[in-house]
């Protein structure tokens, strides 16, 4: 992970689902924890899940506080 990864989080939108049109970043847990159960997509997408899912289920997404606010 590094900062393109978070700030990614902010820029990529969800493309399909029940949730398409929303930002990763703003997703919620337990659809994030969803895909942790039944796995997540192939690519860029999928690894972008796995990476909010951690940062969600740590109880980390305040690290992306100051960049929300720089955009």
């Amino acid at each position: 992970m590094n900062q393109d990864d978070l700030t990614r989080l902010l820029s990529t939108i969800m493309p399909y689902g029940k949730y398409k049109g929303r930002l990763i970043a703003d997703l919620p847990g337990h659809y994030l924890n969803w895909y942790a159960r039944v796995g997540f997509p192939k690519g860029e997408i999928g690894r972008l899940l796995a990476l909010m899912q951690e940062i969600d289920h740590n109880g980390l997404s305040w690290l992306l506080d100051p960049l929300r606010a720089k955009a």
